[in-house]
């Protein structure tokens, strides 16, 4: 499948705005443990430790308020499968009774937004 221009323009700035996420949340205290996390189930933007939480977070971005808030199109869809990437993840490294939550880091414009705790795990 070829990937068109606007293709290669969206995931270039969606890893722009990952990185702008990932030096926003390291001012909050979190600590990077690493980006764009892929497994079969699908993707987790950030990998993120918060204290005594493993946070995956997702960072969504919009120019404006047209086509809805950013935080919005975590629906529950989105949900799982970042559920379901999660527990992968906690598997894999062996993490299965560390305490985690899911957190959204939205762009609106310029204007970010940190939505800690933004979802319950939702397998399945």
């Amino acid at each position: 499948m070829k990937r068109g221009k606007a293709g290669c323009t969206n995931h270039k700035t969606g890893a722009e705005y990952e990185q702008k996420a990932g030096a926003y949340l390291e001012e909050q205290g979190y600590e990077i443990l690493e980006y764009n996390f892929r497994c079969r189930a699908g993707e987790i933007d950030i990998v993120a430790r918060d204290g005594e939480y493993l946070v995956f977070c997702e960072v969504k971005y919009r120019t404006d308020a047209s086509t809805g808030h950013p935080a919005e199109a975590v629906d529950a869809r989105k949900q799982r499968r970042i559920s379901r990437c999660a527990l992968y993840y906690l598997m894999r490294h062996g993490l299965a009774d560390q305490a985690c939550r899911f957190d959204v880091v939205s762009f609106e414009g310029e204007t970010v937004t940190l939505y800690p705790n933004a979802f319950d795990y939702l397998g399945g």
